[in-house]
């Protein structure tokens, strides 16, 4: 009964044992609060991307001028994100069909060559990343 009573107070090693069992959790979720601000720093990107393409797109009169002037702006303006890759980011302009005042502007992003698909963390949102920016052309 000794033996275990002194095992039982021994607390010389719980520290580590507690690390042991605490420490890969904590690491998941480090490394997931990395992998989403990642992924939501290039979203936010893209976002914006699209949102000054649309105030671009206003000067056009036709739905032809418009995509003109977007793929302009586009192509004229640098991205300046370290993990964005212009050659898979697709630009649509499209006139809305119930209010010719009305057009949006899409951005589609195939974010597959992130680095965050390789973390093993939490689930992860979708490999492509799609952001619209709508324009009211006029009045109310």
């Amino acid at each position: 009964m000794g033996l275990f009573r002194r095992f039982y107070r021994a607390t010389s090693g719980a520290a580590a044992i507690e690390f042991a069992i605490v420490a890969p959790i904590f690491l998941l979720i480090v490394l997931s609060m990395i992998a989403y601000g990642i992924y939501l720093s290039a979203a936010h990107a893209v976002q914006q991307l699209t949102a000054d393409a649309a105030r671009t797109a206003v000067a056009g009169l036709t739905t032809q001028e418009r995509t003109k002037l977007v793929d302009d702006f586009i192509n004229r303006s640098t991205i300046e994100h370290p993990l964005l890759d212009r050659s898979k980011l697709q630009v649509q302009v499209t006139t809305d069909p119930a209010n010719a005042n009305q057009f949006t502007v899409t951005a589609t992003y195939d974010a597959s060559n992130l680095p965050i698909w390789n973390l093993y963390s939490f689930p992860l949102p979708d490999h492509v990343i799609r952001r619209f920016a709508t324009i009211r052309m006029g009045g109310i």
